[in-house]
């Protein structure tokens, strides 16, 4: 590629080609995208690190493109997954308008990840709220309430991080970052009210327990094709954005993310709808990567960035897998399915797979990232306040969500595709589906035994797989504090302990789960509350603006009154004084009279 195109913006460039999706026909729209998505691959691939394009933006100094590790990692991911969703969505039925907004989505999220300051970063932050709203939106229905509900804290997020930006800005004078010419000597957010604000806003993003619920509630609305770019672009760019706001880690943020793989892998088991399941799933898994940010070594972070790369492969194929049910079956209720491998195995084996990453077994991509980021947790941060033998705080929260993790996809494996059958015929998934879903599959076992130490490695190269996009070399002593290996004997009995006790874990839980309604969340408290709390500040400026516009025309009438005919008014006051002394005189003889007779109950 020439220079003058390795220095241009990919958001921009996406952004146009989102726009020709929409206005040319079907086919072609869908094959410009998934074009399109490969050639953003190429792009993040070959593009020199320390590229940049700086920029004056509403009059300050901006830096609309800034490629290093992290950005080309992130790069490199949401173009592979561009290729495969289009294609899915494509196979899938999706409308081009659709594919239109989902598309511009990825566009907004690769400026995010490519932007050198904050200014650029806000801007296309808030352009991803604007562009995924309407993708949920455009599906109608039950979709418009949970967008809605989705685009109110996604403002609101993003305005405490715009407070966060506009703090920080007034304490650096600059808002580029510290890695790009001319930015500050300190990188992230400065602590104090800034650094807060930023955790918050960024937090609705990844989903902190508290401000997640946006994520089970919008993510199962829209059409099956829309969830597979849903759960890729918001929460991931948010890990990005928080590695940004906090390069040298934190403890809240490291112990938020261990909260967040349990209570995540907590509620997802007790879900029966397939996609709100892995909605929760989202968090949990997200929670693995917000811990490795917060950790803050370099071993720690470079495992947030694994589990980023690994997670947007497994989810997606989880929602895809999900989506091909919906798909053929018209059914979101796990309660309403069963026995469907006999008659999708090319869709149960895909989930097996994904499966099998997310849960984190040996010979899949999970078992690596998850690996690398409990391993940081044990070796390179404190061991907390609630240490149980020799396992840390943090690592056990992490291992607790694992154990969660297996329970939840065996339920779902075994609802879905092995218990029970399935009244009527249910066809497979189509052509265009399952070379979407292969293609994942691959890429899901490929990143997961491509690594030193895997029965491949002295075959295969380590910088061809995952270890060779990392922004850190794990395998480093000079790089990161305590050298990983991914399969150790360790490391593996740890994966099968995981899985042994999530099979267990689900065979006492089957009983009591399969008896679960709905189970509430944080939303069944705070929707209400918005609710009638909005209605009552409405209606309480409403009477007070009513009662001030009585007051002032009475006063006016009075007035005028007054000026015109002031004897009238002179006879008008003096008839109200000696009515309002005759009924004061009657309030005194009646509360006399009441005072003398609770005297003779009390003391008689």
């Amino acid at each position: 590629m020439t220079a003058a195109l390795t220095a241009l913006p990919p958001g921009p460039v996406l952004l146009v080609i989102a726009a020709l999706i929409a206005l040319t026909p079907r086919r072609v729209g869908h094959a410009l995208g998934v074009a399109a998505s490969g050639v953003a691959v190429a792009w993040a691939w070959t593009v020199p690190a320390g590229a940049h394009l700086q920029a004056t933006f509403l009059g300050f100094d901006a830096v609309l493109l800034n490629v290093d590790e992290f950005s080309r990692l992130m790069g490199l991911i949401f173009g592979i997954i561009g290729v495969v969703a289009v294609l899915y969505s494509y196979a899938s039925e999706a409308e081009s308008i659709q594919t239109a907004f989902a598309f511009s989505y990825v566009a907004t999220s690769f400026g995010a990840v490519f932007a050198g300051d904050w200014l650029t970063l806000l801007f296309f932050w808030e352009l991803m709220a604007v562009t995924s709203t309407l993708l949920v939106w455009h599906y109608r229905g039950e979709a418009v309430r949970a967008g809605f509900r989705y685009a109110l804290l996604h403002g609101l997020g993003g305005t405490l991080l715009m407070a966060a930006i506009l703090g920080n800005y007034v304490a650096k004078g600059t808002f580029l970052f510290a890695t790009v010419p001319g930015g500050p000597e300190t990188a992230g957010i400065v602590a104090g009210l800034p650094a807060a604000l930023a955790a918050v806003g960024i937090g609705v993003n990844v989903g902190f327990i508290g401000l997640h619920a946006w994520l089970p509630d919008t993510y199962p609305r829209p059409h099956i094709a829309a969830s597979v770019f849903l759960c890729v672009f918001t929460t991931k760019t948010g890990v990005y954005g928080m590695y940004r706001a906090f390069p040298d880690g934190h403890v809240a943020i490291a112990y938020m993310g261990g909260g967040m793989a349990v209570f995540g892998a907590t509620f997802a088991l007790f879900q029966n709808d397939m996609r709100r399941l892995l909605s929760y799933h989202i968090q949990s898994q997200v929670g693995y990567m917000i811990a490795g940010v917060g950790i803050g070594s370099a071993l720690s972070q470079a495992g947030a960035f694994a589990h980023v790369f690994n997670h947007i492969l497994y989810k997606g194929l989880l929602f895809m897998t999900a989506g091909v049910i919906v798909y053929r079956t018209g059914e979101e209720s796990l309660k309403k399915l069963g026995g469907l491998a006999r008659d999708m195995p090319v869709t149960a084996g895909a989930f097996t797979i994904a499966a099998l990453s997310i849960a984190g077994f040996p010979g899949f991509n999970g078992f690596v990232s998850k690996g690398i980021i409990i391993s940081g947790s044990h070796y390179t941060f404190p061991k907390g306040p609630l240490p149980i033998g020799d396992f840390h705080t943090l690592e056990w929260l992490l291992l607790l969500g694992g154990i969660g993790t297996f329970m939840s996809f065996i339920k779902f494996g075994y609802y879905a595709f092995f218990h029970g059958s399935y009244d009527g015929d249910v066809r497979d998934a189509n052509r265009g589906q399952s070379v979407a879903m292969g293609a994942v599959a691959v890429l899901c076992v490929a990143y997961g035994v491509l690594v030193p130490t895997s029965p491949l490695a002295a075959v295969v190269p380590a910088d061809v797989g995952l270890f060779g996009i990392l922004p850190f070399d794990v395998t480093s002593e000079a790089v990161v504090e305590k050298v990983y290996k991914t399969y150790t004997v360790d490391h593996l009995i740890e994966g099968v302990a995981l899985a042994v006790l999530g099979l267990i874990g689900f065979a006492l839980t089957k009983k009591p789960l399969s008896k679960l309604g709905r189970v509430p969340d944080v939303d069944s408290l705070y929707n209400p509350a918005v609710f009638y709390g909005t209605r009552g500040l409405v209606v309480g400026v409403t009477e007070l603006y009513a009662a001030v516009d009585r007051a002032v025309v009475g006063l006016t009438t009075a007035t005028v009154r007054t000026v015109t005919d002031p004897q009238a008014a002179v006879r008008r006051v003096g008839s109200d004084v000696e009515i309002k002394s005759g009924i004061g005189r009657s309030v005194l003889i009646l509360t006399l009279a009441v005072g003398i007779a609770l005297f003779g109950v009390l003391f008689l």
